[in-house]
């Protein structure tokens, strides 16, 4: 093979590699809300997604009650703080769709992070660090990303007493979604829940 057919060739196998990579979600179901997160350089629709489905899950799981995003927020972020959230209840199908899109996008996501999934010097990032509109939390959290000190625990006390503001800053809503949720994810067996899901009890008679 020539050094010119050698190059044409790896330039499409580059091409279908990169084609691959991009979003191929289809199965939007919050495409009529408001864009939450308009920075560049960002899967906008499908982060907007995540978002939005991440909302409705934690709303019917904590405020399904009185129907209310706030106490939904309230109870999640608290409880995630320590550890104690119930995700494999809580995630619903579509939910796991979306998170499957997410996987695709390498550049979100530090696998090797130990305190958490979520890539810190990621597109995202950057975006909620430029745009979280309460200025204490935007010093906090630039602070920590500037000494590599950014984890969860560390944001989840000043995010914890100020977890009001999710409802009117989506930026902060996406760290909530995309670090306390989406990231803590990875580490969560889902086939666990398909078999005890299809689990039969014999011993109920029809």
């Amino acid at each position: 093979m020539t050094t010119k057919n050698f190059l044409i060739t790896l330039f499409f196998l580059c091409f279908t590699i990169g084609c691959k990579k991009e979003n191929t979600f289809t199965t939007y179901e919050f495409a009529d809300k408001p864009v939450a997160l308009a920075c560049e350089n960002l899967n906008s629709k499908l982060y907007n997604e995540a978002l939005y489905s991440f909302e409705n899950d934690i709303l019917n799981f904590y405020g399904k009650d009185k129907k209310s995003l706030l106490m939904a927020y309230s109870q999640f972020i608290r409880l995630s703080v320590y550890g104690r959230v119930n995700y494999k209840n809580m995630v619903s199908e579509h939910t796991l769709k979306v998170f499957e899109a997410l996987k695709n996008d390498t550049e979100l996501w530090n696998l090797e992070n130990a305190s958490s999934h979520l890539n810190y010097n990621s597109a995202l990032m950057d975006c909620i660090a430029v745009n979280i509109t309460n200025p204490d939390l935007k010093t906090t959290l630039n602070a920590l990303l500037s000494t590599n000190s950014m984890n969860p625990k560390l944001f989840g006390a000043p995010l914890s007493t100020n977890y009001s503001l999710t409802l009117s800053d989506k930026y902060l809503a996406a760290y909530v979604a995309f670090d306390l949720f989406y990231a803590k994810l990875f580490d969560v067996d889902f086939s666990k829940v398909e078999k005890e899901k299809q689990k039969v009890d014999f011993n109920i008679t029809q």
